[in-house]
Order: C-alpha cells, then sequence, then structure tokens
C-alpha cells in the first residue's frame, strides 16, 4: 500500500490544570445553549456565518471526502419561499404524518406549524449532504460515512455559533427536498438541516426543560 503524504503536526501541550479550566470553559458555555424560536430581525454580520462555516468544515470525515455544503442564506425573499414550502410540510406533518405519540413527545415544546423564524432571523443555512461525489468527467464517487461526517460539522457550526453569541434553531421539516429546489442544489446533495441563526429576541422564552444527568449518559470502563 503507498504511504499518504503527510505533515508534521505538535500542537502546543498544555498541564492537566490548563486543559481542565479549558475543559470546564467550553462546558459552561456550552451548557447556556438553547433552541431558540424567538428571534430578533438584528442584522448579523456575514462574517459570523462565513467563519461558523469555516469551522465546520474543519469536521473529521469518511476518507477525508468532506460531504457537505451549506447555502448561507439572508435574502428576504429566499427566506420567504423557504417559510411558505417549510410550512406547507409541516402541516402535513402535523395533521396527516406525524402519530398521536409523536405529537404527544413535541407537546412540552410547544412547536406547531408556524414557523414565522424562517422569516424574522437575518440568517438561516441549509445544511446538505453530498450522498456521492462527481469526477472531472461527471461520474459518480462512492462517499463514505456520510450522515456521520455531517452531523458532526453541524454539530462544530453549532457550538461556533453559540460560541459567537448567537442563538440557533435546528429546523428539520420532512421532507426537505424543496431546499434542493430553493438553493439550487444538485440531486446528489440532501438536505439534512435548516440551521436559523440570529440574536434572541428581547423576552425570549424557551421551554423549561432538563438535560440527563451525567450517570445517565457516561458509562466508564476502567482499569480498577
Amino acid at each position: 500500500m503507498a504511504t499518504a503524504p503527510s505533515i508534521a503536526y505538535s500542537p502546543p501541550r498544555r498541564s492537566d490544570a490548563e486543559m481542565l479550566d479549558a475543559a470546564q470553559a467550553f462546558f459552561d458555555r456550552m451548557r447556556s445553549r438553547r433552541t431558540v424560536r424567538d428571534f430578533s430581525c438584528d442584522p448579523v454580520d456575514p462574517e459570523l456565518i462565513r467563519l461558523a462555516v469555516r469551522t465546520a468544515g474543519t469536521a473529521p470525515s469518511g476518507a477525508n471526502q468532506q460531504p457537505w455544503s451549506f447555502v448561507a442564506i439572508g435574502d428576504p425573499e429566499t427566506k420567504r419561499a423557504i417559510r411558505i414550502a417549510a410550512e406547507e410540510e409541516e402541516r402535513r406533518f402535523y395533521e396527516e404524518r406525524a402519530g398521536e405519540e409523536w405529537l404527544d413527545a413535541l407537546s412540552p415544546l410547544g412547536t406547531d406549524a408556524e414557523k414565522p423564524f424562517l422569516e424574522t432571523a437575518p440568517w438561516l443555512i441549509a445544511v446538505f449532504a453530498q450522498r456521492w461525489g462527481l469526477n472531472d468527467e461527471g461520474g459518480r464517487v462512492k462517499h463514505y460515512y456520510v450522515p456521520e461526517s455531517v452531523s458532526i460539522a453541524i454539530g462544530l457550526l453549532i457550538a461556533s455559533l453559540h460560541s459567537a453569541g448567537l442563538a440557533t434553531l435546528t429546523h428539520t421539516p420532512s421532507p426537505m427536498a424543496f431546499l434542493n429546489r430553493i438553493c439550487g442544489r444538485p440531486e446528489n446533495e440532501k438536505p439534512l438541516v435548516l440551521l436559523v441563526v440570529g440574536h434572541a429576541a428581547e423576552g425570549a422564552r424557551v421551554p423549561a426543560i432538563s438535560r440527563k444527568d451525567e450517570s445517565e449518559i457516561l458509562f466508564w470502563k476502567v482499569v480498577e
């Protein structure tokens, strides 16, 4: 097997205390993150969006194929078109496709088919997964671990935006094929998330929910 080209990698090593301080600070920052549905129309510098997407693009991916595309949408007419299409799918979901069990699970969050935040927030970021790639001749190139790779990138995107001081909402109407049409994306790309980005509105409220305790999500296997 041929040896892949490589470069030296020697990041500065921190002391245990420095690493713990950094990890605690990041945890404290991220645990304040909440999904917001009440957005201000105040503008957000597009440079913040660009840097967050660049951060997302640093995510690890299967075979380093980086199978993602991000469409940043700030145009009011495009946001209006997306809202109309998304609400149409959401009405079908709430009225026809969602069972009672699903609707009961959503009820504490107070969600419904109306999505005004898709127009109010200054930015939408549509995240697409490239189900396959294309070579120079237009032929298909198989991609590996696409959902896993793009999901990691979305996590980094949300973390970057929150760290910058912005509010987000992960919106996932189903089906989402309308995003390909509105955003002009090719058939090999599947929309995964429509991320709403902006500042929380003054007086915004979020559901009073809790997160699972550490004992419910972390399980240790160590040498005793």
